[in-house]
C-alpha cells in the first residue's frame, strides 16, 4: 500500500480517532485503510487531501514539525465528521510520527522564537528536547540544570506503574492477535498506551510500543524491510519493559530519560575511526562518524535528518556541526578534534551546545596508538564487551565496534568467509547496510574476489548470528602481504559505505599464496542447536497469534518440540516451550460448559518467559562461536 504522500500522524491522534468510532465502523476500518492507497494528493498551503467519492474529502494540515499532532489538523467533509470512518482511515494509513523527532523540530522552533526576544534563552545541549508532560522535570522536581541530565529517579511513580500496566495489557492483546489480526484497532490500543507512557515520563517504553506498531504495519503490508524475527524481538522488548514497569521493579535504565542526557565532559581529544551511513525505516538518512576517545571509549557525531537514501549518501561529506570546527565528516573520520566544554551522552554521542568549542587536530592511522590497541585485543574478549554494551538498557543502537585482523578465504553464499589471524576463529563478513545505492555490497564483493587477502577490519558484531561481523571500514595490515594498497589521501583506511574500492587498491594477481576454497564459515551453533524450534514457535505466535501457537504444538507436534530440546540438554527451553503451548491451547469454560475467551495475560507471560530464555541461550552460543 503506497501512502508516501501522507504526513506522519501522532500516536494519540490516531488512538482518539479509533476510540470515537462505533463498533460497527471499527469492523470496517482495516478495509477502509486499504482503500486509501494511492489517493493522497497535495493540496493548497502544504495540506494533503484524500478523496472518497465525489462528496467526501479528508484534509490533513501538518504542523511545524511536518506531522499531524492535533485532532483539528485532520478534517473530513462528511456529515459524521470527526467521528467518521473516512477521517480515521486516512489517519490509520499515514505513518506513525516519531515523537522525539517531532519534539526536536518543535523545540527548535520555540527556541528560535525565544532567542528573538531574549539572548539568554534556549541554552541547552544538542539533541536535547524539553521534558514531556508528567515527567519529573515537568513537575518541578530534580535539579533543572542546563547540562541536560536525566533527572528521573529510580523509584516509579503511581502514574508510571499504571502506564506500564496499560502497556502490558495492550501488548498482551496485540501478541495474542498476531499479525493476522493485529489491524488498526489493535494498533490504536497500543498507540494509546504508548501515549499514556509518554505522559507518565516513560519515553523508552513509548518508543518500544511504536516499534511494535510499525512492525505490525510492515508485516501486514508485506514490507520488504520487515523480518519476522525483528518484530519478535520488538514484542519481547516491549513486554519485558512493560512487565517491569507494571510490577514496580523497573530500574532507571528501563524507565529511560525524557531527553537525551548530555553531561559536561570538559576537554576531550577524539580521533576519527570511520563513517557509517544511517538509513532508517521511517525515512531518515544521514551519517554517523565513529571516534575514539581517552581510555578507548567510543564516541559518535551524527547528522541524521529526513531525506532517506539521498540524505545518507550526501551526508558523508557534509560539514560537522560541532563547536565551530571547519571540518566535514570525511575529514573527521580520518582526522581528530580537540574539544573544549564537551558534552557527552550516556551512549557516547557528542553534543553541540553553545559553549562547545572544537579545533581540528591530526588524526591517527590504525597502525598507531591508541587506535592500534583496538586490533590487538583478543577477539573473544572484545566480542564479549561489544555484545554486553549493546545489551545495556541505556545503551546505544547496537553493539560497540570490534577491530580484528583477518585473512579472506573467499565468498560463500551471501557472505565472505575469513579467518582471524593468529589462530582465531572463522568468521562471516556480511554487508552492514544492504541498500544497493550504498557502497557496502560492491566493496564486499570486490574483497571476496581476492582470496588470501589480509585485512584490518573495523565493524559491528552481529548479536543474532554465529561469528558474524558487519564491516564498516577496512585497512591494510602493517607488514602483511598481500594486503590493500590505498591512496594516500584516504590515510590508510576505506569507509565501506562511502569509499569505493577499485582494482588498483588490491595486490597484483599472483602476489601471495591463494587461500583455500572457503566452506560455509565453520560450524554454526545456532543452526545446529534445536533452539530453532523454540524460535519458530515464538515467531509463529507473532505471525498468527495465540491460535497459531496452539495449532503448531498440539498432539504429536508438542512431543516433537520438546523431545529434541531435552536430548540436547536444553531442559529449561523445553519446559518453557511446553508451558507456552499448553497456555495457548487453554480453553476455559463457564459454569454451563460454554467456551469463554481466555485472558491474554497468562499467555503473554508464558511467551515472554520463553522469549527471554531463548535470547539468553542464543547470546551464549553466539559468544561461544567466536572462540
Amino acid at each position: 500500500m503506497s501512502t508516501a504522500a501522507l504526513p506522519p500522524v501522532a500516536p494519540e491522534v490516531l488512538a482518539e480517532a479509533v476510540e470515537a468510532l462505533t463498533a460497527r465502523l471499527r469492523k470496517k476500518l482495516d478495509a477502509a485503510v486499504a482503500e486509501c492507497a494511492g489517493k493522497a494528493t497535495e493540496g493548497a498551503d502544504g495540506t494533503v487531501e484524500v478523496r472518497f467519492g465525489e462528496d467526501t474529502l479528508v484534509t490533513l494540515a501538518p504542523g511545524p514539525s511536518g506531522a499531524v499532532t492535533e485532532a483539528g489538523q485532520a478534517v473530513c467533509s462528511c456529515l459524521l465528521a470527526p467521528r467518521c470512518l473516512h477521517r480515521t482511515a486516512v489517519l490509520g494509513a499515514a505513518p506513525i510520527a516519531d515523537a522525539e523527532a517531532s519534539a526536536v523540530v518543535e523545540a527548535k522552533a520555540a527556541e528560535a522564537a525565544a532567542e528573538a526576544t531574549s539572548p539568554a534563552a534556549g541554552q541547552v545541549g544538542a539533541r536535547s528536547v524539553g521534558p514531556v508532560p508528567g515527567s519529573a522535570t515537568a513537575s518541578g522536581s530534580g535539579s533543572g540544570s542546563g547540562s541536560g541530565e536525566d533527572v528521573m529517579t529510580a523509584s516509579l511513580t503511581p502514574a508510571q506503574t499504571r502506564a506500564g500496566a496499560a502497556l502490558w495489557q495492550a501488548a498482551s492483546e496485540a501478541l495474542a492477535a498476531g499479525v493476522t489480526a493485529g489491524g488498526t484497532v489493535v494498533q490504536a490500543e497500543l498507540l494509546r498506551a504508548a501515549h499514556t507512557a509518554r505522559l507518565a515520563g516513560l519515553p523508552r517504553a513509548e518508543a518500544a510500543a511504536l516499534r511494535v506498531v510499525r512492525g505490525l504495519r510492515n508485516a501486514r503490508e508485506q514490507g520488504r524491510g520487515q523480518r519476522l524475527s525483528d518484530l519478535t524481538a520488538a514484542f519481547r522488548e516491549l513486554l519485558a519493559g512493560a512487565f517491569a514497569l507494571a510490577s514496580g521493579v523497573a530500574g532507571p535504565g528501563a524507565v529511560g530519560g525524557a531527553r537525551r542526557a548530555y553531561e559536561k565532559g570538559g576537554s576531550l581529544r577524539v580521533l576519527g575511526l570511520c563513517r557509517e551511513p544511517v538509513l532508517s525505516a521511517t525515512g531518515y538518512g544521514g551519517v554517523t562518524t565513529h571516534l575514539l576517545g581517552p581510555g578507548g571509549a567510543f564516541h559518535t557525531v551524527s547528522d541524521v535528518r529526513p531525506g532517506g537514501i539521498g540524505r545518507a549518501k550526501g551526508a558523508g561529506t557534509a560539514s560537522v556541526a560541532l563547536g565551530g570546527a571547519v571540518l566535514d565528516h570525511a575529514g573527521l573520520a580520518r582526522g581528530g578534534l580537540l574539544i573544549a566544554g564537551a558534552t557527552v551522552s550516556a551512549d557516547g554521542r557528542l553534543g553541540a551546545g553553545r559553549n562547545v568549542r572544537a579545533t581540528p587536530v591530526r588524526g591517527a592511522a590504525w597502525s598507531e596508538e591508541p587506535v592500534a590497541a583496538l586490533f590487538a585485543r583478543p577477539v573473544r574478549e572484545a566480542v564479549a564487551v561489544a555484545l554486553d554494551a549493546g545489551a545495556e538498557p541505556a545503551g546505544g543502537t547496537g553493539p560497540e565496534l570490534l577491530g580484528c585482523d583477518v585473512e579472506v578465504l573467499g565468498a560463500a553464499e551471501d557472505h565472505l568467509v575469513a579467518r582471524v589471524l593468529d589462530g582465531g576463529p572463522l568468521v562471516r563478513l556480511r554487508v552492514a547496510h544492504p541498500h544497493p545505492e550504498l557502497a557496502h555490497t560492491a566493496n564486499l564483493r570486490r574483497i571476496g574476489g581476492h582470496p588470501g587477502l589480509v585485512l584490518r577490519v573495523l565493524g559491528r558484531p552481529d548479536p543474532d548470528r554465529a561469528a558474524t561481523l558487519r564491516p564498516l571500514a577496512v585497512a591494510p595490515v602493517p607488514g602483511a602481504s598481500p594486503t590493500l594498497r590505498l591512496p594516500e589521501e584516504w590515510l590508510g583506511r576505506a569507509d565501506l559505505g562511502y569509499d569505493r574500492l577499485q582494482g588498483d587498491h588490491f595486490p597484483r594477481p599472483g602476489a601471495g599464496a591463494a587461500a583455500p576454497a572457503p566452506g560455509p564459515g565453520g560450524p554454526d551453533p545456532l543452526a545446529d542447536a534445536p533452539l530453532w524450534r523454540v524460535r519458530r514457535l515464538l515467531e509463529t505466535g507473532v505471525a498468527g497469534g495465540r491460535r497459531a501457537v496452539a495449532e503448531a504444538a498440539r498432539g504429536a507436534d508438542r512431543a516433537a518440540l520438546a523431545v529434541p530440546l531435552r536430548r540436547a540438554g536444553l531442559t529449561g527451553a523445553a519446559e518453557l516451550a511446553e508451558g507456552l503451548a499448553a497456555e495457548a491451547d487453554r480453553r476455559p469454560r463457564d459454569s454451563f460448559g460454554r467456551l469463554i475467551d481466555a485472558s491474554s495475560d497468562a499467555y503473554a507471560r508464558a511467551w515472554l518467559a520463553s522469549a527471554v530464555h531463548l535470547e539468553a541461550a542464543e547470546r551464549a552460543l553466539v559468544l561461544a562461536s567466536w572462540s
